[in-house]
């Protein structure tokens, strides 16, 4: 008998239609003899209506509040799947995450887990039930409950399979695996039937919308398998796992690509000493996250320094560095939010030159300009204008051959 971890995003369980057909799916999970327990995500746009709704009732809502509000949307869906699981005939238990010993620091709106004790979750397993927990959710030392932030439920579910030991987690949503690119935009995009932990996480860091980053390097800390699939059919999904060798798959696996792109130059920048710290400590105080940085050659002790944050951090992040840039005798400080990026990924790109020619010929061919670059042993990703995204998508696919 193996324990299997499951967890259901908002599309999956959005209706009450949609709650059944999930809850079909569960049972015969357990038919098969398992032991189950259930992850869910709020019901369709849940979260987002409590957001809008919180707004119009505060200018500022209080943090504590705002996370006690937002954990109600998981609530509900987890005790409707506990409803409609025991109206089929099958016992099951549905659990905040508070009760399923989920703890976590304190930092509202975007908490970390710091550990999960699953006594309770151990004991309702024992006792037959099928046990549904409210993702994206915990609780402080001081009792009081904190949300995980974006991606928050699938951190929930694979940081349970690692404590409860399970065999799997399986993380079901409306796509049917990972695509060598976003078939949206690539419709000859194939399903990968597997992919490593380091690709999977380079991919979901630069672009795509399959699973959180968060969630990704917890499976690979631990060692849980993550089955992406579709909770609308029986496909086989993606598997993402450790177990992949380098020498078999010895080229690009996907494309990725992110339309949330902006980028702050502050121009004619005093090369010395302190001034990076200067500039990068006061944005990471105001909670603004950097990407790409880049610093060019110092001419006669002046340099300019570029760096790209999300669209949405762009006017807090001007807000920061105006003023210093003007303490420190820059020229300007300019900005650019009309930005993308696209990404190509493969573990053979560590040891076989040429991935780099090959992507920049690819796209100067179909006369798309590249900003910036950024890479890791693993990924090449070039900053573009947002309008050529999709095209630098298609592009580099038909490039490395991706169909095939």
């Amino acid at each position: 008998m193996a324990l299997i971890v499951q967890k259901y995003g908002g599309t999956s369980v959005a209706d009450a239609e949609r709650i059944r057909n999930v809850a079909s799916r569960i049972v015969a999970t357990k038919e098969k003899g398992n032991q189950v327990v259930v992850v869910v995500s709020a019901m369709g746009d849940t979260t987002d209506d409590l957001i809008k709704l919180a707004n119009q009732v505060a200018s500022k809502p209080s943090e504590r509040e705002l996370d006690v509000l937002l954990s109600t949307g998981e609530i509900v869906s987890s005790t409707l799947l506990a409803m409609t699981l025991k109206d089929m005939g099958h016992e099951a238990i549905s659990l905040s995450g508070a009760q399923a010993g989920i703890q976590t620091d304190s930092a509202y709106s975007s908490a970390r887990i710091l550990k999960i004790e699953a006594k309770r979750v151990i004991k309702e397993l024992e006792n037959g039930n099928i046990v549904i927990v409210a993702g994206f959710q915990g609780i402080t030392d001081g009792m009081d409950t904190t949300t995980l932030g974006r991606g928050g439920s699938d951190t929930t579910a694979v940081a349970l399979a690692a404590a409860l030991g399970a065999e799997v987690c399986e993380r079901y949503t409306d796509v049917e695996g990972v695509y060598t690119a976003d078939p949206r935009i690539v419709p000859e995009a194939l399903r990968l039937p597997e992919i490593g932990y380091e690709e999977m996480l380079e991919l979901a860091t630069y672009g795509s919308k399959v699973m959180h980053p968060r969630a990704i390097e917890l499976g690979g800390l631990y060692g849980i398998p993550i089955l992406v699939a579709s909770s609308f059919c029986d496909k086989p999904g993606t598997l993402i796992h450790g177990g992949i060798s380098m020498e078999i798959r010895n080229k690009v696996s996907s494309i990725a690509h992110d339309f949330d792109v902006a980028k702050v130059t502050i121009v004619g920048v005093p090369d010395r000493v302190g001034i990076a710290a200067g500039i990068f400590e006061p944005l990471a105080q105001a909670g603004i996250s950097v990407d790409t940085i880049v610093q060019n050659a110092s001419v006669d002790n002046i340099t300019d320094l570029t760096f790209t944050v999300s669209k949405s951090q762009l006017p807090a992040a001007m807000e920061v560095v105006k003023p210093i840039a003007r303490s420190i005798g820059a020229r300007e400080c300019v900005s650019d939010s009309k930005l993308g990026k696209v990404s190509i990924i493969g573990t053979g790109m560590q040891n076989t030159p040429g991935y780099a020619a090959k992507m920049f010929r690819a796209l100067s061919e179909k006369g798309i300009n590249i900003q910036l670059i950024t890479t890791s042993e693993i990924r090449i990703t070039c900053i573009i204008q947002e309008a050529k995204v999709k095209d630098a998508v298609r592009v580099l696919h038909q490039a490395f051959e991706l169909e095939k």
